[in-house]
């Protein structure tokens, strides 16, 4: 059997992150690489890696021109957060019959927010014979799958809360931009009235696919964000923020059942947490019989999460019937640690 082969579209943080993952597992080559910025397109992902494989993949900057001469089994998509903007490169992808796995935070559960592009997609997927996936570390795992999962041991469920504290430093700029990392709170006011601070991308999603999981009827949902502002300056990867200024957002979220609140999310996250003295951590306290009570410390990495997420779920998107599928859709996740050609089913 041949390896798997894997095209990314996307090489910054999560992307590169995800080439290299891939350069530690067997039975799986990546035959593609796309990626419009200057300091990475025209280079060899051996280059941009620092890695002696993958001298002949160049990094080209369109699409068309990197998936001309191969044939992708699947495609690690890692360009944007919102159903909407990567719908069009997801539309090419699957057209062209290669699968997709995308860390668009909406695409996790996108008929939360965007139905009508959920049925297209999932039109497109069936038409062409692959399958489209949106995952991640959250949502995609921790604020949702793993709660959905931890309820399967109850007779009853009251209540649900999900908390993610969370360190934002492994991202790229695309979130550092979504979260108004090193912005004014002035600008941060402004951008929050006019609509073009998003915060955290996902509690629709998580809040939805929890219902529908556990055949919750869910009639609102609504969210709030605040600032959060540092006293020192903050540097990560991709960000920073002087004193002063935003080094992330507090996001919190409720959903309602019958006019009451049924699942809460709460989800502070910013860079470099712990320079003033914030412990990251995930906890989910669900009440009901039994209460179901779990918390990791610290948090599970958002970045390396991310990354293994959509790497881990290649051979069940592959395996799985055509069609827009999300977490709840396809077998639980695990740490694929064998050859990967071991996990499809040909």
């Amino acid at each position: 059997m041949e390896n798997v082969k894997v095209a990314i579209w996307g090489f910054g943080a999560m992307g590169a992150g995800m080439a290299k993952m891939l350069l530690r597992k067997s039975g799986v080559d990546i035959v593609s690489v796309c990626d419009v910025h200057p300091n990475r397109a025209g280079k060899s992902v051996a280059k941009v890696l620092g890695c002696e494989k993958y001298d002949d993949v160049i990094i080209e900057p369109d699409i068309e021109k990197s998936l001309a001469n191969v044939k992708p089994d699947i495609c690690l998509l890692a360009t944007d957060s919102f159903t909407k903007g990567a719908f069009e490169k997801m539309k090419l992808l699957l057209h062209k019959k290669i699968n997709v796995i995308t860390t668009a935070e909406q695409m996790a559960y996108p008929k939360a927010n965007e139905p009508e592009l959920t049925a297209k997609l999932d039109e497109i997927a069936k038409q062409n014979g692959v399958t489209v996936l949106g995952t991640g570390i959250n949502p995609g795992l921790i604020m949702d799958l793993l709660v959905v999962c931890l309820t399967g041991c109850m007779e009853d469920v009251e209540h649900i809360e999900a908390k993610r504290v969370n360190s934002l430093s492994p991202f790229g700029e695309t979130v550092m931009h979504e979260q108004g990392v090193g912005i004014t709170k002035e600008e941060y006011e402004k951008r929050e009235k006019d609509g073009t601070l998003a915060g955290h991308v996902g509690f629709a999603e998580s809040v939805n696919m929890i219902a529908d999981a556990i055949g919750w009827k869910l009639n609102k949902f609504e969210q709030q964000m605040k600032p959060i502002l540092t006293t020192v300056y903050r540097k990560s990867p991709y960000g920073y923020a002087a004193a002063g200024n935003l080094a992330g957002i507090n996001m919190t979220g409720q959903g309602y059942v019958d006019g009451e609140v049924k699942i809460d999310m709460i989800h502070p996250q910013q860079i470099e947490p712990e320079m003033e003295g914030t412990h990251t951590g995930d906890y989910i306290k669900i009440k009901g019989s039994p209460e179901v009570n779990m918390a990791i410390n610290p948090e599970v990495d958002g970045g390396i999460g991310t990354i293994a997420m959509c790497v881990n779920m290649i051979p069940h998107v592959i395996n799985a019937k055509p069609g827009l599928k999300t977490m709840i859709d396809l077998p639980v996740p695990r740490a694929i640690m064998g050859d990967m050609r071991d996990f499809i089913d040909r």
